[in-house]
């Protein structure tokens, strides 16, 4: 970060992360502004990491530690139209989409950073882990030192000509670096407890999510790969591909599920090879270089580790054919793609190609 004296603009929760970001700047020598992001999300007040609309008060509270403003933003028609409307459309069409990504681009890098750019802020902040860099002149979107805490997955779908204008101040620290400057400044988020949960389904229980909403579950028929029923479902919305508990099926070896067949509701299973597949073809792309190299690295879900695999580009589309198979693709999840510690770009799982499939 260059110690220059600039308006930012903060996105905070009230926890650990988003308090450092803004203690860093401030020490720095930025003009700093809190915001907060009204989502419409409520949560009960003992919620561990709660990222809901009572985090309003730990940011305020935080932003008053720091002696910095604190600025309100109502953004829960948004969250509802952008973010848990696509969540429930893309389960209710047997998808399993990532909403954390959907977050990022339509709410923080979207509204907050319009906001924060029509109110004379020269950036926005966040408490990420990742970096902005820029080299030969050219601005780049990297993975963070902090390699079991990087979130450069989430934040593919950043616009590139947006890079300059973001900030990522904990990029080059480790989570317990961050946890002890926070201790050190005597932060009231030093000690927040972080929820691994998505903020507007904190108990997991996405049934209710999609019952409030008037999305009901059709009951239907398990099948294995020979359409030979093996039991029941509860609905298509209740699984995803890989899953392997709750299926209320005795089998000789472990069975998990290998599709979701939207048009006649059917969950289909296999054992755990039938899961392999050797691509994928990814639309809704956003890349962050003039062109993708023919091979690159990519991550499938935000805990694979990212491999090798030629990318072809096809129309509005990539093909992606991995070294090696790969398990549990999923479509509605993102592919993204890296170079090293650069993040070239990504976009969402369409289809998968199992083993042997043609890919012409």
């Amino acid at each position: 970060m260059e110690k220059l004296s600039k308006k930012v603009l903060v996105a905070m929760s009230g926890g650990v992360d988003s308090s450092v970001a803004a203690l860093l700047l401030c020490a720095a020598g930025y003009d700093v502004t809190g915001a907060t992001m009204l989502l419409g999300v409520h949560q009960a007040q003992n919620q561990p990491g709660r990222f809901a609309d009572e985090s309003v008060a730990d940011a305020a509270a935080v932003c008053a530690q720091l002696r910095i403003p604190h600025l309100i933003f109502s953004f829960a028609d948004l969250m509802e139209e952008k973010v848990i409307g696509k969540f429930i459309e893309e389960y209710s069409r047997g998808r399993t989409p990532n909403p954390c990504v959907d977050c990022n681009r339509y709410l923080k890098f979207g509204a907050l950073l319009g906001k924060a750019r029509d109110l004379g802020f020269d950036y926005l902040a966040t408490g990420h882990y990742a970096r902005i860099e820029q080299r030969n002149n050219v601005w780049l979107l990297l993975r963070a030192k902090d390699k079991s805490k990087d979130q450069s997955y989430f934040l593919y779908t950043i616009r590139k000509n947006d890079l300059p204008f973001i900030l990522f101040p904990l990029g080059n620290l480790t989570k317990d670096e961050v946890r002890e400057k926070a201790k050190k400044a005597g932060l009231r988020a030093a000690n927040r407890k972080e929820s691994q949960d998505i903020c507007f389904v904190p108990d997991g229980d996405y049934s209710r999510v999609f019952s409030e909403r008037g999305l009901s579950a059709t009951p239907g028929d398990i099948v294995n790969t020979d359409m030979e029923i093996l039991g029941h479902h509860r609905g298509i919305i209740h699984y995803t591909i890989g899953q392997r508990g709750g299926l209320g099926i005795s089998a000789k070896k472990p069975l998990y599920v290998l599709a979701l067949n939207k048009r006649d509701n059917l969950v289909v299973v296999g054992q755990k090879e039938d899961l392999l597949a050797s691509g994928l073809i990814a639309s809704d792309l956003n890349l962050l270089v003039e062109s993708l190299p023919l091979r690159a690295k990519a991550k499938i879900r935000y805990r694979k580790k990212e491999v090798p695999c030629i990318v072809t580009r096809k129309d509005e589309k990539l093909l992606v054919v991995f070294d090696e198979t790969q398990e549990a693709i999923t479509p509605g999840q993102a592919v993204v793609f890296y170079h090293d510690e650069e993040v070239l770009g990504g976009g969402v799982i369409d289809d998968v190609i199992r083993k042997g499939q043609q890919t012409k």
